[in-house]
């Protein structure tokens, strides 16, 4: 059984076992074993190939997953800053930061 959910401004493809990146949580302090559900689910797919498709979610489906880690950095992210003629350069960083969830359980 997999799903299709509505995270972060994104849609994500998961199935049970499957550990995401999902945006930070509580500021970075979520409490890893907290449980949290997901109430946005767009599609609900079983291994007999029907799928339930929601307008715009699917009614009474859930998705819940567990915080495995409360914080994750992502890949360092390199920003370059030149201006031709003007000798001008900065480079600057950036890494984002996530909350690693294990998917628990797909329910509808």
């Amino acid at each position: 059984m997999y799903a299709i959910i509505n995270e972060g401004g994104g849609q994500r493809k998961v199935v049970q076992g499957d550990e995401i990146l999902c945006d930070l949580m509580d500021a970075g302090t979520a409490q890893v074993g907290k449980t949290i559900t997901f109430k946005e689910v767009l599609l609900v797919g079983g291994a007999d190939g029907a799928a339930k498709i929601g307008k715009p979610y699917v009614a009474g489906a859930t998705v819940t997953g567990e915080i495995v880690e409360a914080v994750v950095l992502g890949e360092k992210l390199a920003i370059q800053y030149f201006q031709a003629k003007k000798g001008s350069r900065r480079r600057t960083g950036h890494r984002q930061r996530y909350t690693k969830v294990k998917i628990t359980g797909i329910a509808g």
